[in-house]
């Protein structure tokens, strides 16, 4: 494959400027899927596109209820803030630096691990949000998502 040829594939990944496709989100989401078993943990992995849109939402059987509206908060948070939602949890602290933006009118923005932003050529193309264990196990999920991401990509 030649140059021209890779760029052109890799752009079929992605739908219009620069955002995660439903067909590559679904993958992410079942490699994810795949990864949270192994780990013995039931969650709801969210998909949004960089505009905070929701892509998809994936449910695993016996996710706890809860955690649809967190999953779904922390990848809008990764891509409204272009941080990781572990990230911004030490910036909300009293005395950080944000303190208190969580609690802003809304309640969209949650500030515990499992929400990244997804990038692709040094541009945010999504977020991802993962709850469905403590915020370290789901930060560890959303981490292998990662990855993952950058192998689909």
């Amino acid at each position: 494959m030649n140059e021209q040829e890779i760029v052109k594939s890799v752009l079929n990944r992605i739908k219009g400027a620069g955002s995660i496709s439903l067909d590559t989100a679904k993958k992410l989401m079942d490699k994810i899927e795949d990864y949270a078993r192994t780990k013995g943990l039931n969650c709801v992995i969210a998909v949004y596109d960089p505009h905070g849109n929701p892509v998809a939402v994936h449910v695993m059987e016996d996710a706890f209820l809860a955690s649809y509206a967190v999953a779904t908060q922390k990848a809008y948070t990764a891509v409204a803030l272009k941080m990781s939602t572990k990230e911004l949890n030490g910036l909300v602290q009293p005395g950080g630096q944000f303190y208190g933006l969580e609690s802003l009118k809304g309640g969209d923005l949650v500030a515990f691990g499992g929400g990244v932003p997804l990038k692709y050529g040094g541009r945010i193309v999504g977020g991802l949000g993962i709850s469905g264990g403590t915020a370290d196990e789901d930060h560890d999920v959303a981490e292998y998502g990662l990855k993952a991401f950058a192998e689909l990509m």
